[in-house]
């Protein structure tokens, strides 16, 4: 190997560590994350107690409640089921629709820092929701 194509693969050899070490970090990471969500070697404990938690968040002008019954493991939602409690039909309708949209945006998620936005065509349910998350993460925390 002649001495200019030396001098060019070791230039380029601190740039091939430094991607490694990015690479090897966010590996890292991913593994880290795996581990909390159940693996044998978890290295993380869960701030949130594993079980089922049910709470009512309240939410608009004119007081409207849902309540959000959450299964936890390893601070991840495992499940999710709301209940509606609206009377008013186009609230019911929102609320309703929500209740079927929100399992496909949070199971699998941590709930950690999770908030739930515009959903399903209702703003103003998420709201209820999210506070209802809240009171099951101060309920859950060890």
């Amino acid at each position: 190997m002649d001495k200019q194509r030396k001098r060019r693969l070791l230039g380029a050899l601190p740039a091939a560590l430094v991607l490694a070490a990015i690479w090897g970090s966010e590996a890292a990471a991913q593994g880290t994350f795996a581990q909390r969500r159940g693996g044998s070697d978890a290295i993380t404990e869960s701030r949130y107690a594993d079980g089922v938690y049910t709470a009512t968040g309240q939410y608009g002008g004119a007081p409207s409640f849902i309540t959000a019954t959450v299964t936890l493991k390893d601070g991840i939602i495992t499940d999710v089921v709301v209940t509606t409690h609206a009377t008013v039909p186009t609230s019911l309708d929102f609320q309703r629709r929500f209740a079927a949209a929100v399992p496909a945006v949070v199971v699998g998620k941590p709930i950690d820092q999770l908030r739930v936005g515009k959903l399903a065509g209702s703003s103003g349910t998420p709201e209820g929701f999210n506070a209802a998350l809240q009171q099951i993460r101060d309920k859950a925390r060890r």
